[in-house]
């Protein structure tokens, strides 16, 4: 087997390939081992008859499909390697000569490659220092939000609804005079001013009293996901069961005696503004090199190849499904309920992808002209980690990992060193 390169075209580049008539000759032999059984010849049993009877039965050319599918991959693997390619998506083969019988196969085969990637004047970068303050209004949000949390609902009967009430009502929708699918409900669960129903239809329940039949007009948005009821107007018939109102608890010593593992108020506004500076200080230095990656990514220049930026969607999007699923969705439910399809969620995507895709190719070779690499100890104490995240042995966990989560694991590590040396090496103005 020999290869040349024909040509190289920004990401992509063309290869001739020659597979010698000995290893054609071998792969030959091997499809004719795995498709014999498909052949029917009078006079032999099937999966009996001899390649010479079934050439001369369905022409020699019968096996050469399957053959070059057997030779081609050890033909790709060494060109490869003859010529340090490094490609990013599966070959395409562009032409292939005529087939003779005892004679070389010589293919033309495309595919796209990793990027070349020039990374200069990474050191040094300047970076804008990033700060985030606790303001004692934050922590009163805290403790306001603490304090909703423990609400008791209680029961009001002397009083007509008012705004931030909650009501327990039946209703019964009908457009044209016609009850429609999904509009008709017992005993719901309504918070007035949530914006939970179709809007004006809260506001027409303020002021009615339990037991009170109503009847509430609206008129549906334009851009209603149900096309039957988008514009048009309809009458919800509602009765009025019960009204409910929040009790807030008072905010004192009691309130952080039974809501925390201190005795006073102070203690416990104490402990929410410590936390808060930890979370703003995290925050901040997230966003610090988060902007210092960004930096030193906005000065290089990636002619990315397609493959890449498709096989980075293709990345996101399954964490997209992964993440509806915990809500119990689907990216069918997805699409249906955005009125978009999978087309448009990849547009949607790209540029993102884009910049994913730029971000690691800067990252990687950064690591490369700095030998950052990730150490056994390293490794063993992210392992470490995940045992105790996931409340597992170390061992254990040791033992199920494939070598490809070990590889993660160790990109991840030198990713995370390498953007704590750009971060290390800028200048913080």
């Amino acid at each position: 087997m020999s290869s040349e390169v024909i040509k190289k075209e920004e990401n992509t580049v063309t290869l001739k390939v020659i597979i010698s008539a000995e290893t054609f000759e071998e792969a030959i032999n091997k499809a004719y081992g795995k498709m014999k059984f498909r052949f029917n010849v009078p006079g032999f049993r099937k999966g009996r008859v001899p390649r010479k009877i079934i050439e001369l039965n369905y022409g020699p050319e019968v096996f050469y499909e399957e053959a070059i599918n057997i030779a081609f991959p050890d033909a790709y693997t060494q060109a490869l390697e003859d010529h340090k390619i490094d490609p990013v998506d599966t070959p395409m083969i562009e032409d292939m000569e005529e087939v003779v019988k005892g004679e070389d196969v010589v293919l033309t085969i495309s595919t796209q490659v990793m990027p070349e990637v020039v990374v200069k004047d990474y050191k040094g970068i300047e970076v804008e220092k990033v700060e985030y303050n606790v303001e004692d209004e934050d922590v009163e949000k805290e403790l306001d939000i603490m304090v909703q949390k423990n609400a008791r609902m209680i029961a009001i009967e002397d009083r007509p609804v008012k705004d931030g009430d909650m009501v327990i009502i039946d209703y019964k929708g009908m457009a044209d005079g016609v009850a429609f699918e999904g509009g008709t409900a017992e005993r719901q669960n309504l918070t007035i001013g949530s914006g939970q129903f179709i809007p004006g239809f809260e506001e027409q329940i303020i002021g009615a009293n339990i037991g009170d039949e109503i009847d509430v007009k609206v008129t549906f948005p334009e851009e209603y996901h149900s096309e039957d009821l988008a514009g048009k107007e309809a009458v919800f018939e509602v009765k009025l069961h019960e009204i409910k109102e929040k009790e807030l608890p008072l905010l004192d010593d009691e309130f952080a005696k039974d809501v925390s593992e201190f005795d006073t108020l102070e203690e416990l506004r104490t402990d929410i503004k410590t936390k808060q500076e930890e979370e703003q200080k995290n925050r901040a230095e997230q966003e610090l090199r988060n902007n210092a990656v960004g930096a030193v990514v906005d000065k290089v220049e990636i002619n990315i190849p397609e493959a890449m930026i498709e096989r980075q969607i293709d990345s996101m999007i399954r964490d997209f499904e992964f993440s509806l699923s915990y809500q119990g969705l689907n990216l069918e439910y997805y699409y249906n309920a955005t009125g978009t399809n999978e087309d448009a969620l990849r547009q949607q995507m790209e540029e993102d992808a884009k910049t994913r895709v730029k971000t690691q190719l800067v990252l990687d070779e950064i690591r490369e002209l700095e030998n950052i690499e990730a150490t056994e100890e390293e490794v063993d104490e992210e392992i470490a980690k995940m045992a105790d995240q996931y409340k597992q042995e170390v061992e254990k966990l040791k033992e199920s990992l494939r070598e490809d989560d070990v590889l993660y694991i160790k990109d991840s590590i030198m990713t995370k060193k390498t953007i704590d040396f750009i971060v290390e090496n800028a200048k913080i103005v």
